[in-house]
């Protein structure tokens, strides 16, 4: 069983259900009364949306860096960011990391081609949704992704930062939400919803959207889940 480190923080409200997941998670797939090795290294979300803001991409790797080598410190075989937004700069910290990092975009990617969608929405921080980062892989696969227009980014990015990061759910914005992306099922023709923030499925989730969610944080944890027990 390899000994896993999460780069947690990013913000809490998603750390946590990352841990009871993943460890619940291995619980039940090895079908036994254990609880795998796992170690965090928390780090401040807000010092992340800065740097993206201030595109210090430079500062952001080192940052994140050493967090990863706080957990390998801490015995971790391999790691994980438990958020979207820092794979930014997932490539740089994969030449530097002295283990191997499990990219949640890969993993969102792989399950996307699983399900054979051609065509699908994306959202998340603004930084997610504008930059290529997370659209690479998927359009390297054949799959085409569409974000919202400006404005709505610019509403989705602001409810993620004012309201989901801390934990606040409105049922206000989940109607918001859903209007968006039922505009895009109708005008887009998308299959499929990314929620490209691991803080979205406190808002998200297929009994409440208008098409099915790709949920990248169970995605991951799934994936990360079958790396532990490698």
């Amino acid at each position: 069983m390899r000994k896993l480190g999460l780069v947690g923080g990013m913000g809490p409200e998603s750390t946590v259900p990352y841990y009871h997941d993943i460890v619940y998670g291995v619980q039940k797939r090895a079908e036994t009364k254990m609880f795998p090795p796992l170690i965090i290294e928390s780090v401040n979300v807000f010092d992340i949306l800065k740097f993206c803001g201030e595109k210090q991409y430079d500062k952001l790797t080192d940052y994140l860096m050493a967090a990863i080598n706080n957990l390998v410190n801490g015995g971790a075989e391999f790691a994980a960011l438990t958020a979207n937004t820092p794979h930014i700069v997932f490539d740089r910290l994969s030449e530097q990391s002295p283990v191997p990092l499990i990219s949640i975009v890969e993993a969102t990617c792989n399950e996307a081609e699983h399900r054979k969608l051609k065509k699908i929405g994306l959202l998340g921080t603004i930084f997610t949704m504008k930059e290529d980062f997370f659209k690479k892989p998927f359009v390297q696969n054949g799959i085409q992704i569409i974000t919202p227009l400006e404005e709505e980014m610019d509403y989705i990015n602001h409810k993620i930062s004012s309201e989901l990061e801390i934990g606040v759910v409105k049922p206000d914005t989940l109607l918001d939400f859903q209007k968006i992306i039922l505009r895009m099922k109708q005008e887009n023709e998308i299959e499929a919803i990314v929620l490209g923030c691991t803080e979205l499925p406190l808002l998200l989730n297929d009994k409440v959207s208008p098409v099915p969610c790709l949920d990248t944080m169970q995605i991951h944890v799934e994936t990360l889940v079958k790396e532990i027990l490698k």
